[in-house]
């Protein structure tokens, strides 16, 4: 787990539309999903993304990684330059919403494992240097919107110990998906 580097622009880029190609199909019109998931789309994202890394509105925004491991060289060390692929991600910064706080609050914009990467601790792992990072840049509350088609994301904050707070919206992307708000305290108020 790592602060997201320039170079892992185009990774993140590939995790997300592979992420929304498994998550967002037989709910998106397939002819809408290749437009947002093709090669040219991918770019526009992968370029989102660099500017997302290397110029954040605020200091309080983040993009963190998780990294597959690399097996090292003598002694365990790992040359120089090398890093496991990128198997996740995790977009951070003060919450959007009109009912939140952005001094205190915080929200995850985007949280995605790979396809086939699911289920090695990635998103564990991200949730967790989420919740520390945001802890650490003064917020008190995570908060994080979902598909409620998104079953599995659902399921996997609720066993985290996060609750849906009763906040549901749509998520336009051509046509109108419905989503549901979930939240945590990740430190307590000073």
């Amino acid at each position: 787990m790592r602060p997201a580097r320039a170079g892992d622009a185009g990774e993140v880029a590939r995790v997300q539309v592979a992420c929304w190609r498994c998550g967002y199909a037989g709910i998106v019109p397939g002819a809408l999903l290749a437009e947002l998931t093709g090669d040219q789309a991918r770019q526009v994202w992968r370029d989102r993304w660099r500017d997302a890394i290397t110029n954040p509105p605020t200091s309080r925004h983040r993009v963190l990684v998780a990294v597959d491991a690399v097996a090292g060289g003598p002694g365990g060390a790992v040359p120089p330059g090398r890093h496991g692929a990128v198997a996740g991600f995790a977009s951070v910064g003060p919450a959007t919403d009109r009912d939140r706080w952005p001094a205190t609050d915080a929200e995850i914009y985007e949280l995605r494992v790979a396809p086939g990467r699911t289920g090695h601790g990635h998103g564990s792992r991200l949730l967790h240097a989420v919740a520390d990072t945001v802890a650490d840049d003064g917020f008190r509350t995570l908060s994080a919107w979902v598909l409620e088609a998104d079953q599995a994301l659902l399921r996997f904050l609720e066993s985290a110990g996060w609750s849906a707070d009763g906040a549901t919206g749509e998520l336009d992307v051509g046509v109108s998906l419905p989503v549901v708000r979930l939240h945590a305290a990740v430190s307590e108020p000073a």
